[in-house]
């Protein structure tokens, strides 16, 4: 850890999300890992980040070595990628706090909620991790290109988790990330953040807006 921050292995961080993610937690000061299967890729990405002065500058690794490397890890691949890049970090995760921000979405219908048989990609990793992983998931309806621009983001960050005490990793991360994230529950409740998401292309495409979000009311700030 870097100052009492963890260090944040990003999987699949060369992606839009992964790198709106990294920006944001390079600047507040913590310290990185891009992870990619492509090395040139990964340095490339890793590359173009540049944390506050006196902090340390971003790494990139392989998958899994990344995700040994990290206190951390965070999933930011495409559906498509999930299955095969667990089984990559598989051994890797063992006794970590791992973020999923995957969502279940299946080309070209993406704006289609199509739900795996797990019911949630989140349920699926914890599976796939097995039980010495504690699985937590966030992010699904944050937009990517919202983050990379580094500008406040009116949108609400949902976090499920089985142990309150995981969820709590990945709402500090949030609120690193500038955005405010909440407590919604159990693993098994992530089958509606990841629904929404295709509800929410949908209206992107309908209201031709660049990232609608969600916003929880009737909590006080704080």
């Amino acid at each position: 850890m870097s100052a009492g921050r963890p260090t944040v292995a990003l999987i699949g961080g060369t992606g839009d999300l992964g790198t709106g993610l990294a920006m944001r937690w390079v600047a507040a000061g913590y310290p990185v890992i891009i992870g990619s299967r492509e090395a040139a890729k990964a340095a490339e990405a890793a590359a173009r980040l540049a944390p506050p002065a006196g902090m340390p500058a971003p790494r990139s690794l392989h998958n899994a070595a990344a995700a040994a490397a990290a206190d951390v890890v965070v999933i930011t691949v495409p559906f498509a990628s999930h299955e095969a890049i667990l089984a990559e970090i598989r051994e890797s995760v063992a006794g970590k706090v791992v973020i999923d921000a995957t969502v279940p979405l299946v080309p070209p219908r993406v704006a289609r909620v199509q739900l795996p048989p797990e019911d949630s990609a989140a349920v699926a990793a914890q599976r796939a991790l097995g039980e010495a992983a504690r699985v937590v998931s966030a992010f699904h309806n944050v937009a990517a290109l919202k983050l990379q621009k580094g500008e406040p983001i009116d949108c609400d960050v949902l976090v499920f988790g089985d142990r309150p005490e995981d969820r709590e990793v990945a709402i500090r991360l949030a609120e690193a990330a500038g955005l405010r994230a909440l407590h919604a529950g159990p693993l098994a409740n992530s089958v509606a953040a990841e629904a929404l998401t295709s509800v929410l292309i949908g209206i992107n495409r309908t209201y031709k807006v660049e990232g609608a979000g969600i916003r929880i009311t009737g909590i006080r700030p704080g």
